[in-house]
């Protein structure tokens, strides 16, 4: 009798899991966790234990996320979604997902991403969107990745990166951007000098190989000198502030620079780049028309703007005050003017009664 309570008690467990497991995946009650990898599945499996906490859907056939495909795990920490075939994502698949730490879309075939795919999720440390075809993240995105620590964006078609994007990943601690065709024009300065800062924090960064233009290609943008940007300086103003530091030390050396390269007899500038990236020649390609350049040290260019302030300031209380002395010198001049032909008048009067006195007097004697 105590061994079938036993069983029954054991099958009366083992029932709900062994239903809530999808057939041909392997499901843990004690880790919660329940891989699905290689199974050839072509959707999301259903009727998932809700508190998973893992999922594991790698290496299987599937082509798209529809909207809330999670909805039946909410408390989903680790989803696994690499090499697939996944070509489109709903921009309400993740709803509900609010304590998801780590996800991986990496091997796959995105193009793109909906600013709103990882809408109110605050969690998120790990994201792999590496070997895909995207050709840019959304900015607005970045308020969602604030406290990860690791993104891996290699092996796509990246050309660059939003700069409000860069600008929220403030815990971001490793970073991967290799194997993409970036573009080292104008247009990447504001990234090199975030990797700067980056890198200056303690961050961990792969590489950035300039494809294009054909005078940088295969360049590690970290290691392109500022020089080669210089006309492009004025598209980053807000990133210059931030760096001052490193602005100040490359004027410095500029000049040694300068030197050592018409001692060496080359031609072609730093890096052997040709005249287009000295300063003398046409400049990088499709950069911005040159403008002219601002004083690279600003807290000089700062102190010229408020001395100039006050040197007008000072200009324009001398013209009131002179307006001022004006306006009291010729309200005095009127007062004088009035007085003194009203004297006259008064004067005037008093010899025209003398007058008339004067005969009387004569006719009496």
């Amino acid at each position: 009798m105590t061994a079938v309570v036993a069983v029954s008690i054991l099958l009366s467990l083992l029932l709900p899991l062994s239903l809530s497991c999808p057939k041909g995946c392997v499901c843990d009650g004690r880790t919660k966790v329940v891989d699905c990898r290689g199974r050839g599945l072509y959707d999301i499996p259903r009727h998932l234990q809700p508190d998973t906490l893992e999922l594991h859907l790698q290496d299987n056939r599937i082509r798209g996320l529809v909207s809330m495909a999670f909805r039946d795990t909410p408390l989903l920490r680790v989803l696994d979604l690499s090499n697939n075939s996944i070509t489109s994502v709903s921009p309400s698949t993740l709803l509900g997902l609010r304590g998801l730490q780590r996800l991986s879309l990496a091997s796959n075939v995105l193009r793109e991403l909906d600013r709103r795919l990882l809408g109110p999720i605050r969690s998120l440390s790990h994201l792999d969107l590496s070997h895909n075809s995207l050709t840019g993240l959304p900015g607005a995105m970045g308020e969602s990745l604030r406290n990860l620590s690791q993104l891996g964006l290699a092996h796509n078609r990246l050309q660059r990166l939003d700069k409000s994007l860069l600008e929220n990943l403030e815990g971001l601690g490793h970073l991967s951007l290799r194997g993409n065709p970036w573009r080292c024009d104008c247009q990447v300065i504001g990234l090199k000098l975030w990797l700067e800062t980056f890198l200056f924090r303690g961050g961990v960064v792969d590489e950035v190989s300039c494809s294009q233009p054909e005078e940088m290609k295969d360049k590690d943008l970290q290691n392109v000198p500022y020089q080669l940007f210089h006309s492009c300086m004025t598209t980053s103003y807000n990133y210059l502030f931030s760096n001052i530091h490193h602005l100040e030390s490359d004027r410095s050396n500029r000049g040694h620079t300068h030197g050592n390269t018409h001692g060496n007899g080359n031609p072609h500038g730093p890096l052997g780049m040709g005249e287009g990236y000295g300063g003398g020649g046409s400049g990088l390609p499709e950069c911005e028309p040159k403008q002219r350049p601002r004083p690279v040290n600003l807290r000089h260019a700062i102190a010229t703007v408020i001395v100039t302030g006050v040197v007008c300031g000072i200009v324009l209380m001398m013209m009131l005050a002179a307006a001022v002395y004006g306006c009291a010198y010729a309200a005095l001049m009127a007062k004088y003017q009035r007085e003194l032909k009203k004297s006259e008048e008064t004067s005037k009067g008093d010899h025209g009664s003398a007058d008339e006195k004067e005969p009387l007097e004569n006719a009496i004697a």
